[in-house]
């Protein structure tokens, strides 16, 4: 099987990312970059569209403003959350 190139702009703090990873873990970048593409093809034919995470959000001023406020005054947990986090047994879910 021949291989193919392809050429892509990234940010430096990506380049370095795989760089670093690369060099640690004995990979070459082509390899990588390969089985990162693959592994993103697959999880966006396997899984619902709604649950892939974008790892860059971009919002607008308003939304960014929205989430400041939102962090700046977090709601209290609720108590099924504050039982998790205590490490509380929870009601049986309807789930499998």
């Amino acid at each position: 099987m021949a291989d193919t190139q392809i050429s892509a702009h990234i940010s430096e703090a990506t380049k370095n990312q795989v760089e670093r990873y690369a060099d640690a873990h004995g990979v070459k970048k082509g390899a990588l970059v390969e089985q990162a593409l693959l592994h993103h093809l697959q999880a966006l034919r396997e899984l619902p569209a709604d649950i892939i995470i974008p790892p860059r959000l971009e919002l607008s001023e308003a939304s960014f403003a929205e989430v400041v406020k939102l962090t700046a005054k977090p709601r209290k947990a609720s108590k099924a959350m504050r039982d998790l986090m205590a490490g509380k047994p929870g009601e049986p879910s309807d789930r499998p």
